[in-house]
């Protein structure tokens, strides 16, 4: 693994802070943050009001960076919202995906073939995954959210609610690395629309008069999502496994909101997924539930339709 010496990771954090991005401690070589959960919450000092996330405690002031920075070579957390950043993330297929799928990079490049729209040069990092962050600043007056999957799979948004890991830091397989150091660019207002309000994935009136297992071309496409969610959390590695049934249950929640699917054939194939990876009913059961409650309840069909 490559390890930033303390002062190289300092200067980073630094550069940052200067740009008025606020940032934050991540444990050396990683992705999670150094600093303490709420489980283990003092209630003290900034959170002697409650217990801050990491976001709530990502400074720009150069003294308490060089304080956190003095003798660790923690890697660098982005605050995104608090930046007034909204940061795509393009991840390239994992291990576990069927053969041919798609980058995030080829799906939002075909989503932008389709839709007639282009996507500005503004400051960009490489991953060591082989992913890219697209760097834009938030749109002014308007609360971003960080989103998962709206654009397209392996296709995330971090803004408020979530983080980046910035220049500078590194994990056991690479680094990350501004590959194109340009100002950053305003969030395109299409993307602003498509990420505060994300598209029904089949219509009321369609799905009406398809059958949900008929023999049509929604059908197939509905009963393969399932199958492929449910092989995706089988599969899944140790560490891994939460953040897989999460994100399959969000993605299979779209689908019971435009009552493409019924909620307990999902619960059911999620459950089976779990199982098979090595979760325990415990383990998933309450993962489960409030992933699909989540995305059903921030489904537009189902606020449309409540």
């Amino acid at each position: 693994m490559t390890q930033h010496p303390p002062s190289a990771l300092l200067s980073a954090a630094l550069s940052l802070a200067a740009r008025g991005w606020p940032v934050f401690p991540l444990r050396p070589g990683s992705k999670v943050p150094a600093l303490h959960g709420e489980t283990r919450c003092p209630r003290t000092g900034p959170c002697a009001d409650g217990h801050a996330k990491p976001e709530q405690r990502a400074a720009t002031d150069p003294d308490r960076i060089r304080t956190a920075w003095a003798t660790t070579p923690y890697n660098v957390g982005l605050a995104a919202g608090p930046a007034g950043l909204v940061v795509i993330d393009l991840d390239p297929p994992k291990p576990t995906d069927p053969p041919g799928t798609h980058s995030g990079a080829q799906i939002l490049d075909a989503l932008c073939r389709t839709l007639g729209q282009s996507i500005p040069a503004t400051y960009t990092v490489a991953t060591p995954s082989g992913g890219v962050h697209l760097y834009f600043k938030a749109p002014a007056g308007v609360t971003m959210r960080s989103t998962q999957d709206i654009l397209g799979r392996h296709i995330d948004t971090r803004a408020w609610g979530g983080y980046v890991v910035a220049p500078g830091s590194s994990t056991p397989v690479g680094a990350y690395a501004v590959t194109d150091d340009r100002p950053v660019a305003p969030l395109p207002g299409w993307l602003q629309v498509k990420l505060t309000e994300p598209p029904r994935i089949i219509t009321r009136a369609f799905v009406s008069c398809v059958p949900r297992h008929g023999g049509g071309r929604r059908a197939a496409y509905v009963d393969a999502a399932l199958r492929n969610e449910e092989k995706a959390v089988a599969a899944a590695p140790e560490g891994l496994r939460n953040k897989a049934l999460v994100r399959a249950a969000r993605a299979l929640g779209r689908l019971i909101a435009s009552r493409d699917l019924d909620r307990t054939e999902v619960e059911e194939a999620l459950s089976r997924g779990a199982e098979a990876a090595g979760l325990k009913p415990y383990e998933y059961r309450s993962a489960i539930t409030s992933a699909l409650n989540w995305s059903i309840s921030n489904n537009p069909v189902s606020r449309r339709t409540a």
